[in-house]
């Protein structure tokens, strides 16, 4: 169970869609606003465990057309993000929208999200340490991943939300605007390559 923790800590910490736009949405729009788009993440998030675990995940994203259609309006959708991180010069912002997306836009996010589905898979259909009991095993597996998602992911909020108040150089701010829409780019390649190994 441990292991599996760690497993948990290292695959939820890294950047990824939902991370990224969580402090996006911080910096943006502030805290509150930004809750309400972590709880549609985090309903998104728990739909894509129990697709997964289910296992109608994997005879959806069996149609190869179904998954390459999925594949590729989130590779378009990380691709136009790191796009507006990268060319927003030297203003720190994540995600510039005129309104702050709602429950709606997190869990539809999920929904194309390719590391939820790669994290999740990764998670519930690895690490057994209960083999005696499939249900025990499972119940805590999401009690663990949800234990460690939601700080996780208040704290890239807080962090994005704590960005725009900071009095960083305009270098320092382009930097940071280079560096998380590499890591974008990042996503978008290990989703491609995940996407050639299917």
């Amino acid at each position: 169970m441990i292991l599996f923790a760690a497993a948990v800590f290292f695959l939820l910490i890294t950047p990824g869609p939902g991370v990224l736009s969580t402090a996006g949405v911080g910096a943006g729009h502030g805290f509150r606003a930004g809750l309400r788009y972590l709880t549609g993440l985090l309903i998104g998030t728990n739909i894509v465990a129990f697709g997964v675990i289910s296992g109608l995940a994997a005879v959806i994203l069996a149609e190869p057309v179904v998954r390459w259609v999925l594949m590729g309006a989130s590779i378009l959708y990380l691709l136009y993000l790191a796009a507006r991180i990268a060319f927003a010069g030297s203003k720190v912002a994540f995600v510039a929208a005129a309104t702050a997306p709602g429950i709606g836009a997190g869990i539809l996010l999920q929904a194309i999200n390719p590391k939820a589905y790669a994290v999740n898979t990764t998670l519930f259909a690895g690490f057994p340490y209960a083999p005696d009991s499939l249900v025990f095993e499972t119940v805590t597996k999401l009690l663990i991943v949800n234990a460690f998602w939601i700080p996780i992911h208040l704290g890239w909020l807080w962090a994005g939300a704590s960005l725009h108040r900071l009095n960083l150089s305009d270098t320092a701010q382009r930097r940071i605007n280079y560096a998380m829409a590499a890591a974008m780019l990042g996503v978008v390649a290990l989703a491609l390559i995940a996407g050639d190994t299917r």
